[in-house]
């Protein structure tokens, strides 16, 4: 039997759509930039909030966790019951399955009596696409309370193979960064990656609005960088984002570019208001 929550979970089912090896970009990005407040946390908690119709989602989020904070633990949250039922087979040392929304109920680690601390970590991949725009900024501030002092909220979209992947990433204060991240062998150009923001963000690009400017700059430099595809993709891509550097806030270096992404400032690419 699916375990239960007290109350009635917050959220609506969702499509359930996954592949195996989807999220490695989000996870990878993961790793890297909060692997360390993962190792400190006394109890690392990491939440894949609407894994879908199959866990492998969060089956793959423990092993590369744990790559960086051998202590981590996943927790597979899911809104319909019947999902929760189908992983539970999958479920192992650090890794359970739960029935909730974004409430975000969490169990102890194993042999406690306590509700479970804050997570770390919550990622919420394809979980915002069916939403409304004006309902993302509560959704965002539930999820943000959820998260320990320290904690990461990481909510965006991918395409079914996880080519293409936009995110942003919230701390309990609110939005900090949104990262682009592609396989950059199946790149025509960078606005490509368009279709895959994340609902705060994609019915703002249109002209006037900051993340309409970017991609418009963004595929200006790789147009110009077009000399150095003869060294192949990842050249073009790096030789773009640091041109980009010159007027927008990017906040990570080469090694990240290496891999097909870039973040950027929140504030620099947030709606407008009205």
């Amino acid at each position: 039997m699916a375990p239960r929550t007290s109350s009635r979970p917050v959220g609506t089912v969702t499509r359930g759509t996954t592949n195996p090896n989807r999220l490695r970009r989000m996870d990878r990005w993961i790793a890297a930039v909060h692997g360390a407040a993962l190792r400190r946390a006394a109890d690392p908690v990491a939440v894949d909030l609407g894994y879908g119709a199959s866990p492998w989602t969060a089956v793959e989020l423990l092993l590369r966790l744990r790559t960086v904070a051998p202590r981590a633990r996943v927790v597979g949250i899911e809104i319909d019951p019947a999902r929760v039922a189908a992983a539970a087979p999958y479920a192992r040392e650090g890794l359970t399955f739960r029935h909730g929304g974004f409430e975000v109920p969490l169990a102890g680690p194993p042999g406690a009596g306590s509700p479970g601390a804050r997570p770390v970590l919550i990622r919420a991949a394809n979980v915002l696409r069916q939403y409304d725009e004006e309902q993302v900024a509560a959704v965002w501030e539930r999820l943000r309370a959820r998260l320990s002092p320290g904690g990461l909220l990481v909510e965006g979209t991918c395409d079914e193979i996880g080519r293409r992947h936009v995110w942003v990433a919230l701390g309990p204060e609110g939005p900090r960064t949104v990262t682009f991240a592609t396989r950059l062998g199946s790149l025509e150009q960078p606005s490509d990656l368009a279709e895959r923001l994340p609902k705060a963000l994609i019915h703002r690009n249109v002209p006037g609005e900051p993340v309409h400017a970017f991609l418009r700059d963004f595929d200006r430099a790789w147009a110009a960088a077009a000399p150095y595809a003869s060294y192949g993709a990842r050249q073009r891509w790096i030789r773009t984002v640091r041109d980009l550097t010159a007027d927008w806030p990017v906040l990570d270096g080469v090694s990240r570019w290496r891999q097909g992404e870039v973040t950027v400032r929140w504030a620099a690419l947030a709606p407008r208001s009205g």
